[in-house]
């Protein structure tokens, strides 16, 4: 789990300044439109909208890009798309388990997509079920340490549902319930602590341990399959040390 996060977290960092800022906009794009669609275009009343805003704002999204995501989501302006949530689940090289979660407005589209991406890639598909019973649905806030201690994170959030805080090297992964996430989000702004990310997310229960040949493999596909429009997320159940980390980043 933590060399999953810290390999999420270092992919996230790079994708803000390389070429695929553009594919990163647009998916956080279509997370302001599908939320602000679902429970409507205020922030301040509608928690998942708030948040994918503010993911956005900190990838350096422009504001009037953001505005406008939320008045199509919301019904103000024209031209909003009818997305569906779709998730697979499937097997990366060295058995890894993957759930893959698509926001699209074809089905057959996205399916052609994912089935492509792991078939050129060494992964296979699952059946409904097969994978996802080793995942569980969590809430995760990312925190940038800033100077910041473990123990000043958890004076923050243990009272607002935390279950635990994870070092990850430059930054804290706190885990709750996710419905706890808002709780958790909302007591670090009022400590006066910035986050970097607050999203719902699958975590594993069992880890398979990567080497470096594995990893860089493992990567390859999911970088593949995150290059597709119409994916959205990918969560697998894949650990590696820091020492393979180095290697692959090398």
């Amino acid at each position: 789990m933590s060399g999953h996060s810290k390999w999420a977290t270092t992919k996230h960092k790079k994708a803000v300044i390389d070429a695929r800022r553009g594919k990163m906009f647009a998916k956080l794009i279509k997370n302001i439109e599908v939320a602000a669609r679902t429970g409507g275009g205020d922030p301040e009343g509608n928690p998942t909208l708030y948040d994918a805003i503010q993911k956005a704002k900190k990838s350096s999204v422009p504001n009037d890009n953001i505005e406008r995501a939320v008045k199509r989501g919301a019904g103000i302006d024209a031209g909003g798309a009818d997305y569906q949530s779709i998730t697979y689940e499937g097997y990366g090289p060295n058995g890894v388990a993957l759930l893959i979660e698509c926001l699209t407005d074809n089905r057959n589209r996205a399916a052609t997509e994912v089935r492509t991406a792991m078939n050129r890639n060494g992964g296979t598909m699952a059946d409904p079920g097969s994978v996802s019973y080793l995942f569980s649905r969590k809430g995760v806030v990312i925190v940038p340490k800033n100077g910041l201690t473990e123990d000043d994170i958890l004076a923050a959030v243990l009272d607002a549902g935390a279950e635990e805080v994870n070092d990850l090297g430059e930054s804290f992964e706190i885990i709750s319930e996710p419905g706890d996430l808002v709780a958790v989000r909302t007591a670090l702004q009022e400590n006066g602590i910035e986050y970097d990310s607050a999203d719902p997310t699958f975590l594993p229960s069992v880890s398979v341990q990567l080497d470096a040949e594995a990893a860089k493999k493992v990567f390859r596909l999911i970088e593949a399959l995150e290059d597709s429009d119409e994916v959205q997320n990918v969560w697998a159940n894949f650990d590696v040390s820091d020492e393979v980390m180095a290697e692959v980043a090398g």
